[in-house]
């Protein structure tokens, strides 16, 4: 079950002291979500006491996000723990609700593992609950601090790449502090960059068809204090012709053993734009998100989200009794057939570098990601070349 209550922060509060977070009220545990359906124009808390309600929350796209999804994986399961739902079962629905991010299925997994783990030791239902909650939180602080690594790595890199400073970066989709248990993936990068004092311009992919660079990536820049610009994304190729971009920056929902990387549907596009007129095209995500089990890009199972989301205006998007409808305004006739994946694959060629916490691969490869994998798994995030 969910519920919904505005929110009232005291003075200035940065978006991810909303995004996600546990409490324990007297009447038992619930995990709140910032809703990110309803922003800008407003800050809507989204109360979930259970699985199908988390579920619905990741599937309507009120969470969202490849590293906030894991965390709302593993708190999930500590939800369903704690109130004495069957753990397994919740793991099953969670994990499905959004097939291309593999985060979301990491934090289940880790948290699951947890509590099955305490089980064998002989903790009884409540121990066990706690420890898949322990887990949950060891995730989001491990979060935070990939984050902050992969700001500090991104802005050395793009300091390399574009040593005059002063620039004019590209992004797409949101990828700030809206996904994140830090300040997010690419977009902390921006916001490096920005505090340096070396940010010229962000310009904002508007992120058709649910509009995350609109409402959210303007969101976070705003509050930032960023030099910001929005544009359709269809304006994107006459920014490269008239040499306006200096670098592109973008997330990532699943990175494939080769560097096949899946993101927000429009990043394919940016990639080859970015290509043709000689600017980085450079990709920051957690190792999290890399999938060595997913051996190429056509192997990345793409999800297909409604068409309503294409021939409807469609924001802000509320549930009604857990079912799929349009709360928008029809723009295309009755009947139209939509073609709506939510992501794209760009493929290792097309992509400058991928920043993770752990290291930057440049060239990507599929050497490369592999190197990454073993070091992230060692505990060794020494910088590649």
């Amino acid at each position: 079950m969910a519920d919904q209550h505005p929110v009232s922060p005291e003075g200035s509060i940065p978006p991810i002291a909303l995004a996600l977070r546990w409490e324990e009220p007297p009447e038992g545990p619930v995990l709140v979500l910032l809703d990110q359906t309803r922003l800008p124009a407003e800050e809507v808390d989204l109360v979930c006491t259970d699985v199908p309600a988390l579920v619905e929350a990741i599937r309507s796209l009120a969470v969202r996000g490849a590293p906030l999804l894991g965390l709302a994986g593993a708190y999930g399961i500590a939800l369903a723990a704690a109130r004495g739902f069957d753990v397994d079962e919740a793991a099953e629905s969670l994990a499905h609700a959004r097939p291309t991010a593999v985060n979301l299925a990491y934090g289940v997994r880790r948290a699951v593992a947890a509590y099955h783990a305490a089980l064998r030791d002989d903790a009884d239902d409540a121990q066990a609950a706690a420890a898949a909650l322990a887990e949950a939180r060891v995730l989001h602080r491990e979060d935070a601090e990939a984050s902050e690594r992969m700001a500090a790595r991104g802005q050395a890199l793009l300091e390399e790449l574009l040593p005059a400073g002063g620039h004019r970066i590209l992004t797409h989709c949101n990828t700030g502090a809206l996904v994140s248990g830090g300040e997010g993936t690419a977009l902390a990068v921006v916001k490096a960059v920005h505090r340096a004092g070396q940010l010229r311009r962000l310009w904002v992919d508007e992120t058709r068809p649910l509009l995350q660079g609109a409402r959210l990536t303007a969101y976070e820049a705003a509050r930032a204090g960023m030099a910001y610009t929005l544009l359709a994304d269809n304006a994107a190729g006459s920014l490269f012709a008239t040499g306006e971009v200096d670098a592109v920056l973008v997330g990532a929902d699943r990175i494939a053993a080769d560097g096949s990387v899946a993101n927000k549907v429009g990043s394919y596009p940016l990639a080859v734009l970015a290509r043709y007129h000689h600017v980085p095209f450079v990709v920051v995500a957690p190792t999290t998100t890399v999938d060595p089990a997913t051996p190429d890009g056509a192997a990345i199972e793409v999800e297909q989200r409604p068409g309503y989301e294409v021939t409807d205006i469609t924001i802000p998007y509320v549930p009604i009794a857990g079912q799929e409808v349009s709360t928008g305004v029809p723009v295309a006739p009755l009947g139209t057939q939509a073609h709506n994946p939510a992501f794209d694959v760009t493929p290792p060629e097309l992509v400058t570098a991928i920043v993770t916490e752990d290291g930057v691969i440049s060239p990507v490869t599929a050497d490369g990601i592999a190197e990454l994998w073993a070091r992230s798994r060692s505990g060794n995030g020494m910088m590649s070349e």
